[in-house]
């Protein structure tokens, strides 16, 4: 992680709720889409890094049979531990990536909001291992805020980026916004499973 731990400490310090996910119409709508946008109504296994207080886990948790979630900070863990107590699938942890990346397969990794709080080269790690993490049907969603972050290596375009230069997966999704890009990418070409049924 290129920004400093500390950085995390002080914002959560001050609120449970640092970036407002519980309260802005924005987050709560950008989070409706980021659910929306999941082709499979059901995932076996996803794991979502810098997870904050826990807001998009929630709804994370009731689209998968196991929820690993993650985040540098221990209060932001401890929250989302207290948010997702009603789901006994998910699961959350502290760690820092790239290197505290989890063992095992998943067929969904949610990055979200976190990119840019890396610089190029730990971020590529972060999305190598990803890739070599997800399972024969696995996929990738990214979401990231377009506008520049004061103190951060790299914006959401150049995050995004990235990704489509260097990485062998097939991008199924695409939403952009003035304020926000939303991206799916596959393993496979096709990321829905028209046999599946409605639950």
């Amino acid at each position: 992680m290129s920004i400093s731990a500390s950085y995390f400490e002080q914002l959560f310090a001050h609120s449970d709720d640092p970036w407002a996910f519980r309260t802005r119409w924005y987050e709560k709508r950008k989070r409706e889409l980021l659910l929306a946008s999941l082709p499979r109504q059901y995932y076996t296994r996803v794991f979502e890094p810098a997870c904050a207080n826990g807001e998009l886990s929630a709804g994370l948790a009731e689209r998968a049979d196991r929820l690993l979630c993650q985040d540098i900070n221990a209060t932001a863990v401890q929250l989302a531990s207290e948010r997702l107590r009603p789901w006994p699938n998910a699961r959350v942890v502290q760690g820092c990536l790239p290197g505290d990346w989890p063992p095992g397969a998943f067929d969904l990794i949610v990055l979200s909001e976190i990119g840019y709080y890396l610089d190029p080269g730990q971020w590529l790690e972060v999305l190598e291992r990803a890739v070599a993490s997800l399972t024969a049907d696995g996929a990738l969603l990214l979401c990231h805020w377009l506008h520049p972050i004061e103190g951060c290596p790299q914006t959401g375009h150049q995050v995004h980026a990235l990704l489509a230069e260097r990485l062998p997966l097939y991008r199924s999704l695409r939403h952009e916004e003035a304020d926000f890009v939303l991206e799916y990418w596959c393993l496979q070409p096709s990321a829905i499973d028209l046999n599946e049924p409605c639950q």
